[in-house]
């Protein structure tokens, strides 16, 4: 009874192993995983449990154009253990709709499968209604989201294997300074999506300087044979609180005063800005006075701008400043007669 248990364990291990297609597995990456996970297996019986067994119940593929031969599920295979209930099927509707604003369709369409299974369960609940839900309720992203950068289905695979095998990856990649490719020895050490980009997080060759690579430049990618190496000053926790994507323009954070209109202070009352914030009325109108804690940098300063006229930025005074230059130089082009 032991033995069969271990076994039935194996098998349900092992196929939470396999992605579906175009992602595949190697047969050695599949016996060194069980392994890690303290399966005691050698490599003719894991192609006995792959060839014999569980090819016969579930739409498992190889591929043996080359060696070793890797495995896949058929792209249209869906299996969830445990079953989807209706509040994770209504999260997984809310999730398409919020992703599909931020995530290349490459990337959203990886859990295609799941999301189709979330559809098929409401609709199905005709009985109390749970059927409308999916087409009642949508997830729209904050601010003005643009159309995701598209992104080759074959380098996302490539580049997410590398990423989490911890392997060096060949890249061709589309330089913006001088729009030529380039040939590069990449070693990925993570990934961030931000906005409708996702980046790369990498070193380059035998440099240790830290560079961003956006996915959608990446014209072709494959696994390389260079060994890998890890940058191990390297958190990408900190790397990101220190400004690496936030256009900081020191690592402190200042504090904004400003005078703002009704409005914006309803909304920072209930969205607050930061968590040391303070909104105070003002004597003689109904504006009011908001102190915060905030980062030093230029997306704060972005969206300040955004708030036009809603908002009279007091400090920091290079904040103001820049936030005046910009009007005035707006205020010249409007006074200069276009040239035809």
């Amino acid at each position: 009874m032991s033995d069969f248990r271990d076994t039935l364990f194996r098998y349900l291990a092992l196929l939470q192993l396999i992605p579906r297609a175009p992602g595949k597995i190697a047969t050695p990456v599949l016996l060194e995983k069980l392994r890690e996970r303290g399966f005691q297996i050698d490599m003719r019986s894991l192609q006995r449990d792959l060839r014999d067994k569980l090819v016969l119940h579930f739409p498992l593929i190889c591929d043996d154009s080359q060696k070793p031969y890797r495995w896949y599920f058929d792209r249209n295979f869906s299996c969830s253990l445990p079953a989807l209930d209706t509040p994770g099927a209504l999260t997984m509707v809310l999730a398409e709709e919020y992703l599909k604003g931020l995530l290349p369709p490459v990337v959203v369409g990886q859990l295609s499968p799941q999301f189709r299974d979330a559809k098929q369960l409401l609709n199905d609940l005709d009985s109390n209604g749970l059927s409308q839900w999916a087409k009642r309720v949508r997830a729209i992203p904050n601010g003005k989201s643009l159309i995701p950068a598209p992104l080759d289905q074959e380098v996302w695979t490539v580049v997410t294997e590398a990423l989490m095998e911890r392997k060096a990856l060949e890249a061709s990649y589309l330089s913006r300074s001088n729009h030529s490719l380039k040939s590069l020895i990449l070693h990925p050490q993570g990934l961030v999506s931000r906005y409708s980009v996702s980046y790369l997080i990498a070193t380059v060759d035998d440099y240790e300087d830290i560079r961003q690579f956006a996915l959608h430049r990446i014209r072709q990618a494959k696994i390389s044979e260079t060994y890998w190496r890890e940058s191990t000053s390297f958190d990408l926790d900190s790397y990101i609180q220190n400004g690496a994507f936030g256009y900081r323009q020191s690592a402190r954070e200042v504090t904004l005063i400003a005078n703002v209109h009704p409005q914006v202070a309803w909304l920072l009352g209930e969205t607050p800005l930061s968590d040391k914030q303070h909104l105070h009325i003002l004597p003689y109108t109904d504006w009011q006075r908001l102190e915060a804690k905030v980062p030093d940098d230029q997306e704060t300063l972005w969206w300040l701008m955004g708030l036009g006229a809603n908002v009279e930025v007091l400090k920091p005074t290079h904040w103001r400043e820049a936030i005046l230059d910009a009007a005035k130089r707006i205020m010249d082009r409007a006074a200069t007669p276009e040239s035809i």
